[in-house]
């Protein structure tokens, strides 16, 4: 059974519009969580709101929404106030524009969303909608308010549905220059530049988000395992790398070895059997041979 949409409403195409269901892409209920206990009388512990100046615990319904405009200073909001700030985004996705998907920067994507209609009587005008974008090979951006806040939606067809990406606003997203602008200009030798794009070369493979499992979960299910039935924790090495101190010397060796990252998968696998799980099996590669003409290294200064 498909999970439960979080938000439904009607999606608009001028004057093109259908009912609609939005659900949420991804999940994390699978993911391992821990309850806070009392180390003493191991029994759950809930959180209370606490007055920070009398020390005293607040009740819901004296709970309010406020927003400092100066020192101490609030302006509070009843929750029945914020909702009647009903934009049209609260209950439709109005397709303001349409752009080339390669047009959309991957850093303005935040949560991934499937759209689907919402009803037999819907069907007809959801397909025309996505057909014609598929057609014109182009995604659709609109508004909708998630969680009381009005956010920007990039649709694209998806299968029989759309599938659709919240965007994060401008003022969001970091100008990547405050990071990078300090990096120096280093000129790399042709030489290290072939050894490198060897190397890429035997390890490039086609996307399967299957193969990579959650190592850090995987270890955590053998941990509470190994406690639940009073074992040893078992160990897990993670070697951590250091800066390369003869950079072309590292590159040959890199083509010289094995293509499998061996030591990183180990932990993993470890866990997973801990765990009674199945690793996932990875296609051993051959060695691949240097290419012709690597010779002579350059010794660089250890940095960092």
């Amino acid at each position: 059974m498909a999970p439960r949409a979080n938000w439904k409403g009607y999606l608009k195409l001028s004057l093109v519009s259908c009912a609609v269901a939005l659900a949420p892409a991804s999940t994390s209920k699978d993911k391992i969580s821990f309850n806070l206990l009392n180390r003493k009388t191991g029994n759950r512990l809930r959180r209370q709101m606490v007055d920070e100046e009398t020390g005293e615990t607040v009740d819901g319904h004296d709970q309010v929404r406020g927003y400092e405009i100066a020192k101490r200073e609030y302006v509070t909001l009843e929750d029945s106030e914020i909702e009647k700030v009903a934009l049209e985004s609260t209950h439709t996705i109005d397709i303001e524009s349409f752009v080339p998907r390669a047009q959309i920067d991957e850093m303005y994507l935040d949560t991934p969303y499937y759209l689907m209609p919402d009803g037999k009587v819907a069907e007809e005008a959801f397909a025309v909608i996505r057909d014609a974008m598929s057609r014109k090979k182009v995604v659709g951006l609109g508004r909708v308010v998630l969680s009381r806040r009005e956010r920007i939606i990039m649709l694209e067809p998806r299968d029989k549905g759309l599938a659709g990406h919240t965007l994060h606003y401008a003022y969001e997203v970091r100008d990547s220059k405050e990071y990078f602008d300090e990096i120096s200009d280093v000129k790399v030798s042709g030489e290290m530049l072939d050894l490198a794009e060897h190397i890429i070369e035997k390890k490039i493979t086609t996307f399967d988000p299957t193969r990579f499992e959650d190592r850090y979960q995987d270890a955590l299910i053998a941990l509470i395992k190994a406690k639940a039935g009073h074992k040893p924790a078992p160990k897990l090495e993670a070697a951590k790398p250091t800066n390369v101190i003869n950079l072309m010397d590292a590159l040959r060796r890199s083509i010289a070895s094995d293509t499998k990252p061996k030591g990183a998968e180990r932990p993993a696998r470890a866990a997973a059997k801990s765990a009674g799980r199945s690793p996932s099996k990875t296609a051993r590669t051959t060695p691949p041979k240097p290419p012709s003409g690597a010779k002579g290294g350059k010794r660089l200064k250890r940095t960092g």
